[in-house]
């Protein structure tokens, strides 16, 4: 049976409406136990007690303690007794410390609820904004809508109180930068992922090796800015410490990452497949590399911007070094404007929507490969990134 006929928007609707009614009500379940600790014993938010530690470090004038583990863990035990003992590795930039310092002022209870809810504003904007500028999709917004709810890189974004719908934010800003051509304001935006530097490396070595230079400007000056705000506020013996802990991290990898299974880009990839670190690395290395090429010659051709800016965001998971499951959350413009592309020209590939639909089970089966050593997700959008790239330049080729 030929996908695009079994593939039915009715059918779309249903198994997407039924994921998140599955997602969401396990999530309430979840957290529906009294006091600050969920079901299962941990802190609610999870991730975000460490931005809140953080944030209370910045009121405390602490800086000295931003890359000092075990005192961010006492610290920790201090605000949230109840919590159970756990290290939370300390590699964002001071930056982020300051941004998070708001939120320390509050209770936590009411700094996550605040969090969290700024989160889910954030996405549901970018999604909106997105939708806007997809013709093809404007007359399918509730299906739109019952995909955004069941998207699982917005599921575990809350899930774990994390801080990526800031990365969301912006890549959606410099897509509508991009398409207005103000390239200077979409490098601004690409630049403000210094705060979690490795999302930010595919499109910063896509505009550069392309020659974007306004992007490339803008960017290089919204790096700039975060550093030098952070330096100004902390000190330089504050920013010796960041570069330390980034030029140091492979000595707390196993802390950064020990659900190797909830990570879905190359290198967790070539890891799980295959048990030698030196041989998987080798492989990261060329399979990035190949990725890259590939972004890299769709944004120097003349291909449609929802295509090109698709292909990018698909190399930025693959390529990204340390991609956890909330990180997928940036790729919800790619889904929207793929999506779009592939209804608009029917001339583009059949099995792309295919693949853009069994990503949602795949982005949540991420604990099979502790079974299987194969990460799944990863091998679905490789294809749809060569498939998209190549679909995207035939249809150019053949419109000259």
């Amino acid at each position: 049976m030929n996908s695009a006929m079994w593939l039915t928007e009715k059918r779309i609707r249903i198994h997407a409406l039924l994921l998140a009614v599955c997602l969401w009500t396990v999530y309430a379940v979840d957290m529906s136990a009294p006091g600050l600790l969920d079901r299962n014993g941990l802190i609610k938010g999870t991730d975000f007690l460490h931005f809140y530690t953080l944030g209370t470090l910045a009121l405390r004038g602490r800086g000295d303690l931003l890359y000092d583990i075990r005192a961010q863990a006492d610290l920790a035990h201090q605000i949230l007794p109840q919590a159970p003992e756990g290290l939370y590795v300390p590699l964002y930039g001071p930056q982020v410390s300051m941004f998070f310092a708001p939120l320390a002022l509050l209770p936590y209870g009411w700094a996550l609820t605040a969090w969290l809810l700024a989160n889910v504003l954030i996405f549901g904007w970018c999604c909106h904004a997105l939708w806007r500028t997809c013709p093809a999709l404007q007359g399918h917004r509730w299906t739109v809508l019952i995909l955004a709810i069941a998207f699982p890189g917005f599921f575990h974004l809350i899930a774990w109180g994390q801080s990526s719908g800031l990365a969301l934010l912006c890549f959606t800003l410099a897509y509508l930068a991009l398409r207005h051509d103000h390239n200077l304001l979409a490098g601004l935006a690409i630049g403000s992922l210094i705060y979690k530097p490795q999302v930010g490396v595919a499109a910063a070595l896509t505009f550069l090796v392309a020659r974007q230079w306004k992007v490339v400007l803008g960017a290089s000056a919204a790096v700039s800015l975060q550093l030098i705000v952070a330096w100004a506020h902390y000190g330089t013996a504050v920013m010796h410490a960041y570069g330390h802990a980034l030029t140091h991290m492979k000595e707390v990898l196993p802390l950064l990452e020990p659900r190797l299974y909830q990570m879905h880009s190359l290198r967790a990839f070539w890891s799980l497949l295959l048990p030698w670190p030196t041989l998987a690395l080798a492989f990261y290395i060329m399979s990035a590399i190949a990725v890259l090429t590939i972004a890299i010659h769709c944004w120097q051709t003349e291909i449609s911007l929802e295509v090109r800016y698709g292909v990018l965001l698909l190399a930025t998971v693959l390529v990204c070094p340390h991609l956890t499951v909330y990180d997928l959350i940036v790729l919800a413009p790619a889904f929207l404007l793929l999506s779009d592309w592939a209804l608009e020209h029917h001339e583009g590939p059949t099995h792309l929507p295919l693949l853009l639909y069994i990503c949602y089970p795949l982005f949540l089966l991420g604990p099979l490969a502790r079974i299987t050593h194969l990460q799944f997700s990863v091998i679905t959008l490789i294809a749809l990134l060569w498939l998209t790239g190549k679909s995207g330049c035939r249809s150019t080729m053949s419109r000259a």
